[in-house]
């Protein structure tokens, strides 16, 4: 394992820093007085639906081979509800309590 000196895990964290605020800049300082183009709302749109898949498959498979029964048959229900109620709301308030609640049920 290499270890990193102070001096580079600061110099890793400004640049980081710099390029968060350069990438937030770019749309709130640059365009956030214009209006933006028709295409570009319409795949903006799409960014919670790309994010949250994103976020929470890493929890659904994770990093080792074997996966966790009880957190893919929440997750199915929840897409089901979601589906079903159209409400994105409903479908994580049922996925989450059915975790918890079968979770502390089966231990």
């Amino acid at each position: 394992m290499i270890e990193a000196s102070p001096t580079q895990i600061w110099i890793i964290i400004i640049g980081m820093a710099i390029g968060t605020f350069l990438i937030r800049f770019s749309f709130l300082g640059l365009v956030g007085d214009r209006p933006l183009p028709a295409w570009l709302l319409r795949l903006l749109r799409y960014t919670p639906v790309a994010v949250l898949p994103a976020v929470v498959a890493p929890m659904l498979i994770g990093a080792k081979a074997d996966t966790d029964p009880l957190r893919l048959f929440c997750a199915a229900v929840t897409i089901i509800i979601g589906v079903w109620t159209k409400n994105v709301l409903w479908a994580i308030l049922t996925g989450l309590g059915l975790f918890f609640g079968l979770g502390a049920f089966l231990g």
